[in-house]
């Protein structure tokens, strides 16, 4: 079998970043801790991908571990803004590019100022989705900062 090159996957080999992939097709997982468990990798290190709307109207990307839940009052504050809300699911194709479970930071069709948990900084690597559902990539948090603009926010709730 082939192996699957996503977007993402073309994205990074374009700007010459290395990368591991994961595949947990098949495999019944669903949530990001499930992910994390078939791919017996640290669930700390295994980042979900969060898209938000402020009620300036504006949209926001959030990276977090996928065994912590984003605390909305400090993604706010992150970025500005009095308040954010998750963004409805039914919006996120048309948004973004991408379906529920392989949203990526990397390639949506317009790019929004992201934000990753601190905690991506205590790590060499961070997982992350590739932009398919099934298929994940590991790269450096300094490598994915090359490709997108993204800051590091305490975002978790406690």
């Amino acid at each position: 079998m082939a192996e699957v090159k996503t977007n993402v996957m073309r994205i990074l080999d374009s700007h010459k970043i290395s990368y591991k992939t994961y595949s947990y097709v098949g495999t019944g997982a669903v949530n990001g801790e499930e992910v994390a468990q078939v791919l017996n990798q640290n669930p700390l290190q295994v980042f979900k991908t969060l898209v938000t709307v402020a009620r300036s109207g504006q949209h926001y990307v959030f990276m977090i571990p996928v065994c912590k839940e984003l605390d909305l009052k400090k993604a706010a504050t992150a970025v500005g803004e009095k308040s954010i809300d998750m963004l409805k699911m039914r919006d996120l194709l048309s948004l973004t590019g991408y379906v529920h479970g392989g949203c990526s930071p990397i390639g949506m069709k317009k790019q929004f100022k992201t934000v990753a948990d601190i905690s991506a900084k205590n790590f060499d690597t961070i997982i992350f989705s590739a932009g398919r559902v099934g298929h994940q990539v590991e790269i450096s948090p300094s490598d994915l900062e090359k490709i997108i603009l993204i800051s590091f926010y305490g975002l978790c709730l406690e």
